[in-house]
């Protein structure tokens, strides 16, 4: 096992720490104060949610920030200034890995594999992953699921950090394209729309799915404090009966009627340009039908981090797991 990253340690440490002041702030009870990792299509169907009334429907309002980083809106989920959180499963997995007992609960998973695309500066349209050799990409935040997951798949691949392909991890999720556009690395990966946009801007261009060949990966999940779930069984029921009704809407649907409905939750993104995004993410299957996670995706979870050292110790699936509510909707 590599040793355990400093920021996955700091974030697991700081973590605990707050456990032991937090708590829920009581004003609005039908308001949910959820903090997001990032905003991106990846996460359509919970905006769909929102913008088609699926959460007033169940008596909910949606107070959404962006935490623009998992240690942000696990902290932000901690702190008491988030109800639910929208992250990756890792965040979890470092605390109860450090033997707390007292940390937040995966109640529903939104993705099932990585929702970032490739992208390069030269147009490559017999792009092979070998082409990464001896190049420089950027590819996320050392310790956060993106880093690890495409750390993951170039592995497999023969090319490992450091031998023969160099993998930046010291830039802060939120500054990676910023970073790239100024002429840092060679390649970048990129969630939608930013990657489809960053495209049709004349800027790069998409060469591969992450996701498409990372496999079926709990990627991004819904999680609260236990205190929360047990107290609001009927809101955390209601949250993803609107999420589930969302999904069959974005899959049922026309792509560009989805689009449309998209637009709300995207200032300055066009219709073509949300539709190209849903349907990239359409074409590599990215989002669970049912929230219910699987064991086996979990452990592959555990083996992604292991194989990245991020793995501090071992963690159970129902340590930090509860599918009642997912599998109560599915009955």
């Amino acid at each position: 096992m590599k040793k355990f990253s400093a920021i996955a340690c700091a974030l697991a440490l700081c973590v605990i720490s707050i456990l032991g002041f937090s708590a829920c702030k009581k004003s609005d009870k039908s308001v949910i104060r959820l903090n997001e990792v990032t905003h991106s299509v990846f996460y359509a169907p919970l905006y769909l949610a929102m913008n088609l009334g699926y959460f007033e429907e169940e008596g909910i309002t949606i107070k959404l920030t962006n935490g623009g980083g998992s240690n942000v809106s696990m902290s932000a989920l901690l702190s008491g200034s988030a109800e639910i959180a929208l992250l990756g499963p890792e965040t979890v997995v470092y605390v109860a890995a450090q033997g707390s007992t007292n940390h937040p609960m995966i109640f529903g998973q939104l993705t099932k594999r990585d929702g970032s695309f490739l992208v390069s500066r030269v147009n490559e349209p017999d792009f092979s992953w070998s082409n990464l050799k001896n190049k420089t990409i950027i590819a996320g935040r050392k310790g956060g699921l993106p880093a690890m997951t495409f750390e993951y798949v170039v592995n497999g691949l023969g090319l490992i950090d450091g031998e023969n392909v160099t993998l930046d991890t010291s830039t802060a999720f939120n500054m990676m394209v910023p970073t790239f556009e100024a002429g840092s690395g060679d390649y970048c990966t990129m969630f939608e729309p930013t990657a489809s946009e960053y495209v049709a801007a004349g800027k790069g261009y998409i060469v591969a799915s992450v996701g498409e060949y990372s496999g079926e990966i709990p990627y991004t999940c819904f999680m609260a404090m236990p205190q929360f779930i047990k107290k609001n069984p009927d809101k955390i029921t209601g949250f993803l009966r609107a999420i589930t009704k969302a999904y069959n809407f974005l899959m049922t649907e026309d792509s560009e009627l989805v689009a449309q409905k998209l637009v709300p939750s995207f200032d300055g993104s066009s219709v073509s340009s949300l539709k190209i995004a849903v349907e990239a993410y359409k074409k590599i299957d990215a989002w669970m039908s049912s929230p219910a996670m699987t064991e086996a995706s979990f452990n592959k979870l555990l083996d992604v981090l292991d194989n990245a050292g991020e793995l501090p110790g071992k963690v159970s699936f129902s340590d930090v797991v509860d599918n009642s509510f997912a599998l109560s909707l599915v009955k």
